[in-house]
């Protein structure tokens, strides 16, 4: 129970501040951060401006990987906030600063919690003794793992009144949610409230919205409803116990899962029908390759022994490494092996969203909602909202899904229309993008904030599907599709997106949405150019990263002298078609080192890491955080931008015949 949480005379609930417990403020300024952490300075709400308050705290601020190692909830919170830095490079939070500052609220500004889905940042907060968080918004993924932890959410107001000494109805801080949301924070989380539902004490009824045009989301959603009927309709807000078709952890997340079921369910816990789930080993196989990760070697270990422990004892898909090659990232292999028109998958990692490429809704979830969703085969949902982006037109030869979805972090998840809906994608502009490329912009629908991104169905999907699938017709996978009823409601609204005018773009360092057209941007050299991860490590990218390397060998040209060009397989199916293309001997030919499949620089796990602050990375990645892929500066950009500007030796846009011009130029 939270501790925050009191009974009123009149058999009602309220919260009140603990007496002799602290409030702390994450503001821009690290000097009052230490202050605060220190004894020296307790602060109250009218004493900070909402600007003043840090924005888009990331979950690798939260609990940077190295941290994250760490399986249990209580040796996490030693290194709570480890990953917030200031301008000097050095931490903010030292050990145990969070859990010796005898703090019960915690205080930020706008969406709190973006980044991966990673559910040990909010347990760091709670095992640190934090019960109540205050923001001006919260990352989805990020409130829910709040939510499933028992932790109570509100607002600047909310503060300003219990710093004021009066008592907040409990109703006020938990009565937007659904009823069974709040019966679960009043128990203290998803496994009390699940010990609830077993016993019978909490009743999920499906939902009894009339009939009504849905979009794709809610009509995957309405047929995957317990006890739903053949004409079942959802709405935004709508509570339901939905079936799950399948999922999937990595070593980085599935010892949570493995510890989580054995605290709550034993050591003889089940899983239901564990051919739909599975286990990837995919995360951290060159983690020990890079210095600042060497320490960890061991911890790291224990997460793929328990990784291990984990499959055995519960016969889910086996997807590790063997002699030390992973059969690939865990978003790739789903979508080429597993993931299916129409499907509703969870995962324990925020770009599952990947599989909505594929015209499947597809979430990250923590590992709490995980472990109860393995044991049972289904979960809660509240039917989110949902936004359309109407794509028409064609993109420009030198830009890619990358920066169309540059593009829209740096307009509509900016002003936060995309926060916590479903971007769908459609219209006729959608059908000159391939699968590979209408897999990206969904991959980093999380970027955006959003729940989740989906596409509509066509042939090409149809006929990608059945070229990665052995025993399906194209028909069979066309009668799969979902799409959106005429007259459906997006919440969000419904944009169009013209192709033709979007341009070659860059996320500056530091956040996905610093989004800039390359045209505009001052010359930047680089020291790394990285083209790889879930984003960025398809049949389409390595198509992409040939053809520039290609034409640049046409020219006389090749990695510039200073720049190291990494490129890595998304999976072993990507890496057999791009040998048999022939790739290999071009980027051989062009000077760039080949990985085999798996996340690595993406997490500063792997070769491509930058080594200090001074160096300079463009990268085809999904996320720029601070010290996300090492400590140097790190632009986000499209994989023929990589190319390029690995060539050119500073960030440069590729068009065809840009390395004959710039030959040209050098020679006179």
């Amino acid at each position: 129970m939270n501790p925050l949480i009191h009974n009123a005379a009149n058999g009602g609930r309220f919260v009140r501040l603990t007496p002799g417990k602290r409030v702390l403020f994450l503001t821009k300024d690290p000097e009052i951060i230490r202050a605060q952490l220190r004894g020296e300075l307790d602060l109250r709400m009218e004493d900070v401006k909402p600007e003043d308050l840090l924005d888009d705290i990331n979950t690798d601020t939260m609990t940077p990987a190295w941290v994250c190692f760490r399986h249990r909830p209580e040796e996490l919170a030693l290194d709570a906030y480890a990953g917030l830095l200031d301008d000097q490079g050095k931490r903010v939070f030292e050990t145990n600063d969070l859990i010796n500052g005898n703090f019960e609220v915690i205080v930020s500004g706008h969406r709190k919690g973006t980044g991966s889905s990673r559910e040990t940042a909010p347990q760091a907060e709670r095992w640190s003794g934090v019960r109540l968080v205050i923001a001006s918004s919260f990352a989805p993924i990020h409130e829910r793992n709040n939510l499933n932890l028992g932790q109570l959410m509100g607002g600047h107001d909310v503060l300003r009144r219990l710093q004021a000494g009066k008592d907040i109805p409990l109703e006020e801080l938990i009565g937007h949610h659904d009823p069974v949301t709040q019966v679960m924070l009043e128990a203290g989380g998803l496994f009390p409230f699940a010990a609830k539902f077993r016993a019978g004490d909490v009743k999920v009824p499906p939902p009894s919205t009339g009939a009504r045009p849905m979009n794709i989301a809610e009509k995957i959603l309405a047929r995957q409803v317990v006890g739903g009927t053949t004409d079942q309709t959802v709405q935004p807000d709508d509570i339901c116990l939905v079936n799950v078709d399948g999922g999937y952890s990595h070593e980085f997340t599935t010892a949570q899962v493995h510890h989580f079921l054995e605290q709550e369910y034993g050591a003889d816990y089940e899983v239901v029908n564990p051919d739909k789930f599975a286990i990837f080993e995919d995360h951290l196989l060159y983690a020990t390759g890079v210095e600042r990760m060497r320490p960890f070697e061991s911890q790291i270990q224990t997460l793929r022994d328990l990784q291990n422990e984990f499959q055995k004892h519960s016969g889910v898909r086996d997807y590790s490494a063997e002699d030390g090659v992973s059969p690939g990232i865990c978003h790739e292999i789903a979508r080429e092996e597993f993931v299916d028109p129409g499907d509703f998958i969870q995962a324990t990692d925020s770009h599952t969203c990947m599989g909505g490429g594929s015209n499947a809704l597809t979430w990250g979830v923590g590992a709490t909602e995980y472990a109860a969703l393995i044991h049972s085969g289904f979960t809660t949902v509240e039917v989110p909202e949902s936004i359309r982006f109407e794509l028409v037109g064609e993109l420009d030869p030198g830009c890619t899904a990358k920066d169309v979805i540059l593009e829209i972090l740096n307009t509509y998840a900016k002003r936060e229309d995309t926060l916590n809906r479903v971007m769908e994608f459609g219209g006729p502009g959608l059908s000159s993008l391939s699968p590979d490329e209408r897999a990206t912009l969904c991959n980093m629908a999380t970027e955006c904030s959003a729940r989740s991104g989906v596409c509509e169905g066509d042939r090409a999907l149809a006929e990608w599907v059945v070229d990665h699938r052995e025993g399906l017709t194209i028909e069979q996978v066309e009668a799969m599709f979902v799409f959106p009823d005429k007259g459906a409601t997006y919440t969000g609204g419904i944009h169009t997106v013209d192709l033709g005018v979007i341009r070659p773009m860059v996320a500056e360092p530091g956040d996905p949405t610093y989004g800039k057209r390359i045209e505009e941007l001052d010359t930047v050299p680089i020291d790394i150019a990285y083209g790889g991860s879930c984003t960025a490590g398809k049949e389409d990218d390595f198509d992409f990263y040939a053809r520039v390397l290609q034409d640049a060998l046409d020219h006389g040209r090749k990695v510039a002298d200073g720049v190291h060009m990494y490129v890595q397989y998304g999976s072993k199916t990507v890496r057999a078609y791009a040998q048999a293309k022939g790739y290999d001997t071009i980027f051989k030919a062009a000077g760039v080192t080949v990985i085999d499949p798996g996340c690595g620089a993406c997490i500063g796990c792997g070769p491509g890491v930058s080594d200090n602050a001074e160096q300079t990375t463009v990268s085809a990645i999904n996320r720029n955080f601070n010290g996300r892929s090492g400590p140097g500066r790190l632009y986000l950009a499209s994989p023929l931008t990589v190319a390029a500007s690995a060539v050119m030796g500073h960030i440069a846009s590729y068009r065809p015949g840009m390395f004959a011009s710039a030959t040209a130029s050098s020679e006179a």
